[in-house]
């Protein structure tokens, strides 16, 4: 018999450590997604940190503002923001409280309620896909923004939640830039990957916006 993924919870005391720390250290965890129609729950297999004030590719480089309020704290809440008008992306807010740092969910493996992803990720041909890259995953367990600020530490009623699951051995975790981030911030190798696993996204160098004249 094959035991499957570690059910133990993570507290919050895995979130309240360096971003650096915290990101390559949550592949392989199990995501709990609690919905009415049943949970979702999905192995991590791609993650980004962002070092809040430090950071130029980061929303809380120029410091607080009511949109990333969420992300100075306290650990282990979930920040979900809204971008180019069209998707949400699901982070979990990580470090000491007062200093801003998260880690953004780019990929996982969904391998419990994937019928319940499947009627909001139609245009996915294989399962693979469902929840390749931060927009599809955030789709997939129907995040938005009703669920910025909610506590991801497993507790009665929690909509998120977090197990300590199957980390990958060390000469598995790969890293590198970070995707769509440009500027300063562009080659800090901030990535995290489990290697050749394949619902990992495609990285994709920054590509600046043309203004239109």
């Amino acid at each position: 018999m094959i035991d499957g993924p570690d059910r133990t919870p993570l507290k919050r005391d895995f979130f309240d450590r360096p971003v650096l720390e915290v990101a390559p250290d949550l592949l392989g965890r199990t995501l709990v997604r609690s919905t009415p129609d049943g949970p979702i729950e999905l192995r991590l297999t791609e993650v980004e940190a962002y070092a809040g004030e430090i950071d130029p590719g980061s929303h809380a480089f120029r410091g607080r503002t009511p949109r990333n309020d969420v992300m100075f704290g306290p650990p282990g809440h979930a920040y979900v923001y809204f971008t180019y008008g069209m998707w949400h992306c699901l982070n979990l807010v990580c470090g000491p409280e007062g200093m801003a740092s998260g880690v953004l969910l780019r990929a996982g493996h969904i391998f419990e309620g994937a019928e319940l992803t499947r009627k909001r990720r139609l245009s996915a041909h294989h399962d693979r896909e469902l929840a390749k890259g931060p927009a599809r995953l955030a789709t997939a367990l129907d995040v938005d923004r009703a669920l910025n600020g909610v506590d991801a530490i497993a507790h009665p009623g929690a909509v998120l939640s977090v197990l300590r699951g199957t980390p990958p051995p060390p000469d598995l975790v790969r890293s590198g830039p970070r995707t769509g981030v440009g500027g300063d911030g562009a080659t800090h190798p901030w990535r995290f990957r489990i290697d050749e696993d394949p619902t990992v996204s495609p990285y994709r160098a920054h590509v600046p916006r043309r203004r239109s004249t």
